[in-house]
């Protein structure tokens, strides 16, 4: 691994010193300031606070055509997506309706298998959904790029109603949108709505509160009867930070607040189960269970088994049967990491090999191949990859078809999906399809396309990535004061919504040494001296000796055990003196 540059974080003094006026911890109100908070105003997580639905571009349309659908009895199946955000997407929209008065009978869904459909409102997802016999189609977390599959369905006289947060397709600079009867997106071009990160299950959320207003106003309930909403965020909490959008201060609040309810035990049965079946406290959930403990199991639906699979332990209301789908989830992320761990090695000598070619020179992208890959792991390997050598990286494996398919993942300066476009113009006919965020992206090759894609790729990224871009770098909040280094100051921080753009925090202290040692045959136990106190350590999946001296960058988490809690360093990274 590329040893990273430790970059300390800018405190503004006048920041920190309003937020500790205004009551925040002075740790807090350090931590908070660096990550862009210029007042406490911002920190309040209030339902209150959430962005208005209304000023989400065609979110009137679109809650008046579900409202017409509801009040005529007419059937709505939600075309929903294989992965933990398209899950919760499903579950809050067929739950929230369902609150909203929508009658059980009414209320069906599909989901793409993700080797055989591939993904979004296909022509083929519109024929699955065919023998359900809807009124209207709702995509949740897809759908920007449906053109075909809603032409489809509009010929067949389908309704076709699309939520989606994905960026949509440009073809000659022209920006393509499907003829869907209605679409929200807050990354649609002309919309003003202030958050353009929320997830596919946050858009979803937001359409059943524009909803809720559009009925009350054809008189359906009043303000003191309508239907609750608020139950459905341990949902959207789960499914914001799994698909890793940035925290922005809405949400932040999104996330906060179905938190909260995890913590006081009022959350979906399949919610808890999934809790129990990670060996996780739900008394004491963060955003960390939800993003590497949670999620994943989800996940591993989507990416092995069928998403059907997630949904219905989201969707169900015993406990015993929740239970039971949370760990048959909980055995197939087993068998995901399984297979994860034999592919990363495949790739890593595959990598090996490559980097023996160039001298050790590492190439600005990386694109790995292998027809015994899992196409429903590819872009774990990528993110292993990208974050050891920290290059753009796609994985390919061939799919069901005979195409190859690819996921890839990026750093900081170089939009993938961009990149992707602009590969796409320079080889029209390399690309059969493509889509996806700046961070993560996949797409679709011929069989004999691999090698012009990754001389392409890599042709790109040496355009675009300078020598500062490919430089890994960790920012830091700096020392940890010694007298913090207790458990009552992990608590605290656990008790904050960390995430993608607004980090968990990462201090940075001058050690010596101590003691180290190998654990469990994958992780270094150290015992290191910071001053004059000695601090337990460990660095989770390394193995090699440390020199004596130098700046650890370490998180701090609480090791428990028998009975007794002691604060421990996480190490990130270790820079020599």
């Amino acid at each position: 691994m590329n040893a990273p540059q430790l970059l300390v974080r800018d405190v503004p003094p006048r920041a920190a010193w309003a937020l500790e006026q205004a009551g925040v911890s002075p740790l807090l109100a350090r931590l908070f300031a660096a990550r862009g908070v210029s007042a406490a105003e911002e920190l309040d997580d209030g339902l209150g606070k959430l962005l208005p639905p209304e000023g989400m571009k065609g979110m009137a349309a679109a809650a008046a055509l579900l409202a017409d659908t509801l009040q005529a009895g007419e059937r709505i199946c939600i075309v929903a997506d294989y992965d933990c955000d398209g899950a919760t997407a499903c579950a809050v929209a067929l739950r929230g309706l369902a609150l909203l008065g929508a009658k059980p009978d009414t209320l069906h869904y599909v989901v793409p298998d993700r080797a055989i459909h591939g993904y979004g409102l296909t022509p083929a997802i519109v024929e699955l959904a065919l023998p359900l016999s809807p009124r209207l189609l709702m995509t949740v977390d897809n759908g920007i790029a449906s053109i075909e599959g809603v032409a489809h369905a509009k010929a067949l006289g389908l309704k076709v109603l699309v939520t989606d947060h994905h960026l949509a397709a440009v073809h000659e600079g022209q920006v393509l949108l499907p003829e869907a009867d209605a679409l929200i997106n807050p990354n649609q071009p002309g919309c003003g709505f202030a958050s353009k990160n929320l997830a596919g299950v946050g858009v979803a959320f937001y359409l059943l509160l524009a909803l809720r207003s559009e009925l009350r106003a054809r008189g359906v309930f009043d303000a003191s009867s309508q239907p609750r909403l608020d139950g459905l965020l341990d949902l959207v909490a789960l499914g914001t930070v799994a698909d890793v959008v940035r925290l922005d201060a809405n949400n932040r609040r999104l996330v906060a607040q179905g938190l909260k309810r995890m913590r006081a035990g009022r959350m979906q049965p399949g919610i808890a189960a999934l809790f129990t079946a990670a060996g996780r406290d739900a008394s004491r959930a963060n955003a960390f269970d939800l993003g590497f403990a949670l999620g994943p199991r989800i996940n591993a639906a989507g990416r092995l088994s069928d998403m059907t699979v997630g949904i219905s332990c989201l969707m169900c209301e015993d406990a015993s049967r929740a239970l039971e789908l949370a760990k048959l989830l909980d055995e197939i992320n087993r068998e995901r990491r399984e297979i994860e761990a034999d592919m990363r090695e495949s790739a890593e000598m595959q990598l090996d090999r490559l980097l023996a070619k160039l001298d050790g020179e590492i190439p600005p992208a990386l694109a790995i191949y292998d027809a015994e890959f899992h196409e429903g792991v590819v872009g774990i390997v990528a993110s292993r990859l990208k974050d050891r050598l920290h290059r753009p990286t796609f994985v390919f494996a061939l799919g069901a078809n005979g195409q190859l398919k690819g996921s890839g993942r990026s750093i900081l300066g170089f939009h993938l999906r961009d990149a992707l476009d602009l590969v796409s113009k320079r080889q029209p006919q390399l690309l059969k399809k493509f889509g996806g965020h700046a961070m993560a992206a996949g797409c679709t090759l011929e069989p004999d396309g691999f090698a012009a894609f990754d001389a392409e790729f890599q042709r790109v990224a040496a355009e675009w990535l300078d020598e500062q871009a490919l430089t890994r770098t960790l920012r830091t909040d700096g020392p940890l004061p010694p007298e913090q280094f207790t458990p009552q100051t992990v608590r605290e921080l656990d008790g904050q919504v960390w995430g993608q753009a607004f980090e968990a925090p990462l201090f940075c202290d001058e050690v010596q040494i101590v003691a180290q040692r190998i654990v469990g045959e994958r992780h270094l136990k150290l015992r290191v001296r910071q001053g004059s106190l000695l601090r337990d350590a460990i660095w989770f999946g390394h193995i090699d000796a440390l020199p004596e001296r130098g700046r650890l960058a370490y998180r701090l988490s609480l090791d428990e055990y028998q009975g007794q809690q002691r604060v421990q360093m996480v190490v990130e990274a270790f820079i020599a003196s």
